[in-house]
């Protein structure tokens, strides 16, 4: 039976997965295990080449150099230990991937669309990755300058497990756990391994029982059927919608958060299942590493916005500013489209909504009268 072919996201990754991404980062977990049992010492810089060489291997020469230029522009700026400063370059060097004319240059490197299309993505998130290191060197003090070298910048930037879709782990956590030094013991690196594969496996099996049987997005993607369902046969595709969204990320999640184990560094929380939620806050939550939608950016943007904005410890304005800055961002780094803002606004509307709500209730005379 044909497979539903409207998920752009489920079939780009898993095309790029079974041509080339899985065989290099079996590559990355040989490389990984090999230094961990000779050189643990060396560890990191092991990876950062292997990392560096699966970059080139993949997006070219150019598309390494461009990686190597936004590494190089963000940890020089900063040198000025302005955080500030350090956003406008993050927010600028998101723009330049979005300029027309930089946007056609960069498609004539390469013979397919894909290819650009994996460029695309995968500077998106290596940005995320410089704002972090860029923004923890900015907070720390100059005994600690000597961790935040640009040799460590560069090995968490090209470290591969998380180099083309996330999930993305803050620098200070990279650094901490990538220098920590643990008896190797490949018996229990192989249990882990084994375990993971098998959920995996599971996790893929039910996803592709999914995108082979249920239609979810061919059915959105045309009118007529919409209109002739009833309310209750749309709210079960919209859930139906989440719920695969879910599952394809256990697994576009699931895999890194494997490798990582195996490096001996612990991955951030798979999501939570979405029929679990019942409040519109909790999906949102800033502080939750379960958020579904937020998994890459909740923990980079509790910690690099929310939190220095004032968040939930500043007065009611200073909170809805802090979280209309949160959804603003996350809007824009998907690529700022008009629906996107909307997607934003509406979501940054509910969680007020609901808060308010609680504010309310939470008042001695409604509870009484309740």
């Amino acid at each position: 039976m044909p497979q539903d072919p409207m998920d752009f996201e489920w079939s780009y990754w898993i095309e790029w997965g079974r041509e080339r991404i899985l065989w290099l980062l079996a590559g990355h977990l040989l490389v990984s295990q090999v230094s961990r049992l000779l050189v643990e010492k060396y560890k990191p810089w092991c990876l950062m080449v292997y990392g560096m060489t699966a970059c080139w291997l993949l997006l070219g020469i150019k598309g390494l150099a461009v990686i190597l230029l936004h590494a190089t522009i963000s940890f020089a700026v900063a040198q000025f230990q302005l955080s500030l400063l350090t956003w406008l370059c993050s927010l600028i060097l998101l723009s330049t991937l979005r300029i027309p004319a930089v946007e056609e240059a960069k498609r004539k490197w390469y013979d397919t669309e894909n290819e650009y299309y994996l460029l695309l993505f995968t500077v998106s998130v290596r940005c995320l990755f410089c704002t972090s290191f860029s923004l923890e060197y900015c907070w720390h003090g100059p005994t600690q300058k000597s961790s935040h070298s640009f040799l460590w910048m560069l090995a968490y930037v090209f470290y591969y497990p998380t180099f083309h879709n996330g999930p993305l782990m803050n620098f200070d956590e990279f650094s901490r756990q990538m220098r920590r030094q643990e008896a190797f013991s490949l018996k229990t690196n192989l249990s882990i391994f084994i375990v993971g594969i098998i959920r995996i496996f599971f996790w893929w099996c039910l996803a592709e029982l999914m995108i082979h049987l249920m239609y979810i997005h061919a059915l959105y993607s045309s009118a007529p059927p919409l209109e002739a369902a009833s309310y209750w046969a749309l709210g079960g595709l919209a859930l139906a919608q989440v719920l695969f969204f879910y599952v394809k990320y256990l697994i576009l999640y699931g895999v890194p958060a494997l490798l990582l184990q195996m490096d001996g560094l612990k991955p951030p929380a798979l999501p939570c299942c979405v029929s679990l939620m019942h409040s519109f806050t909790k999906m949102w939550r800033l502080i939750s590493v379960k958020s579904l939608v937020m998994l890459l950016l909740c923990r980079f943007t509790y910690r690099y916005i929310y939190v220095p904005m004032g968040g939930s410890q500043s007065s009611l304005l200073g909170t809805l500013f802090s979280t209309a800055l949160t959804f603003a961002f996350v809007s824009y780094w998907h690529g700022g489209q008009s629906y996107l803002w909307y997607w934003g606004a509406l979501n940054w509307l509910g969680v007020i909504v609901e808060n308010g709500i609680k504010r309310i209730l939470s008042i001695s005379l409604i509870q009484d009268l309740i």
